[in-house]
């Protein structure tokens, strides 16, 4: 099975949902990026580990990784292998010195491990062509930082309404969010461009 390795690229808070963040993959070697919207709880715990923050008490997912660490089983990589109706699957694959072990996960609680083990992050080829978004002018920062979103104003409505869009006017739509960097907005973009594709 082909796919692409990820780094993971930015995180910032979410938009258009409370509570949520926007994980951005990059495709390793390339402009195209991932954009992923998962909870406060797996943002939180992914920052903490890339930043070296230790809490008082262990997190659920640090729990995990001192439960297999214990048993001698590791974490050797993790992969997004499935999109289906705007849902990202994904898988774990651990090792305990003689067996490889599959395991279904979120992706978000997959990608909070992997940071944790410092293990690959891949992605099956057909997710990649369905959800990657290319970018014209690659970003050179490793750092997260905070998206800084321009005032939408007069797309504000097309936006909650990307269904009332020509094919024409949504692709251009979605070049505008990519150059303003609201990846969350062209990802919703995207699956809509998909769909209509699909049909």
């Amino acid at each position: 099975m082909a796919r692409k390795l990820l780094n993971i690229s930015e995180l910032s808070s979410s938009q258009t949902q409370t509570g949520a963040y926007a994980l951005i993959l990059e495709v390793n070697g390339s402009n195209k990026r991932i954009p992923i919207i998962i909870g406060a709880y797996e943002a939180q715990a992914i920052a903490l580990q890339l930043e070296g923050l230790k809490p008082s008490r262990p997190l659920t997912h640090d729990l995990f990784q001192s439960f297999t660490n214990a048993f001698n089983i590791s974490v050797i990589e993790v992969e997004i292998n499935r999109f289906s109706e705007g849902v990202f699957y994904s898988r774990i694959i651990c090792f305990d010195g003689a067996h490889k072990v599959e395991i279904d996960s979120r992706t978000s609680d997959a990608i909070a491990l992997a940071v944790r083990f410092n293990c690959p992050i891949y992605c099956d080829d057909e997710v990649v062509k369905e959800t990657a978004i290319e970018m014209e002018n690659e970003d050179e920062e490793d750092e997260f930082r905070e998206f800084e979103i321009d005032d939408l104003e007069s797309d504000e409505e097309e936006l909650n309404e990307p269904t009332l869009l020509s094919m024409d006017e949504l692709e251009a739509l979605l070049q505008k969010m990519i150059e303003e960097e609201n990846y969350e907005e062209a990802s919703r973009i995207r699956d809509e461009i998909n769909q209509r594709k699909n049909k």
